[in-house]
């Protein structure tokens, strides 16, 4: 259970990592050094509309995690107890709606700030204001969870390949500690 959890936490954090890359573009305006305000950093949060973005992300980050924790559990039991798709949604609801979007967002800013001029988050602005912009705006969740639906299994399988590397390291680290030591050398 605890694989499953982690494959969720690093479904969502690639899900979340994915979305704030795809959300910055990097075409700004060098020229411009003034640094950019909590106040600029805002408004182009807004345009962005990233708080429904947030959620949006997070609502088909819950899918997959759903669909994930139904195909371990049947892999790992052979059956799916009868309300397991309901507890399941009832708690991905939970999440969803627990979740601190405005917190999170807000604690963004700084980062915005930090690698963006004020003419970059104007140009940004710009971009996202446009018809372009916007349809990017519209279409990006649906975009991120068709990509995430073709990249959860390369992901999983990384994971799992991964994972087993990991332990045949670990089984090795372990043989080659308990070996008896040379003749004359006293173990600590």
């Amino acid at each position: 259970m605890r694989r499953i959890a982690w494959m969720a936490a690093v479904g969502f954090a690639f899900s979340l990592a994915f979305c704030c890359a795809l959300s910055a573009p990097v075409f700004g305006q060098a020229a411009d050094s003034d640094p950019a305000t909590k106040e600029d950093v805002v408004a182009y949060l807004h345009t962005m509309r990233s708080h429904d973005m947030f959620e949006k992300m997070m609502e088909i980050q819950s899918q997959s995690i759903q669909k994930v924790l139904y195909d371990q559990v049947r892999q790992d039991k052979g059956e799916i107890p009868a309300d397991f798709q309901a507890r399941m949604k009832k708690s991905m609801d939970g999440l969803v709606k627990g979740m601190p979007a405005d917190e999170i967002i807000d604690a963004m800013i700084p980062s915005y700030q930090k690698h963006f001029t004020r003419g970059d988050i104007q140009a940004m602005n710009a971009f996202y204001s446009s018809a372009v912009g916007q349809k990017v705006l519209q279409e990006l969740p649906e975009v991120t969870q068709e990509g995430m639906q073709a990249a959860l299994p390369i992901i999983s399988k990384y994971l799992t390949d991964w994972k087993e590397r990991m332990e045949r390291e670990m089984k090795d680290l372990e043989k080659s500690s308990t070996k008896t030591a040379p003749e004359g050398v006293v173990k600590e």
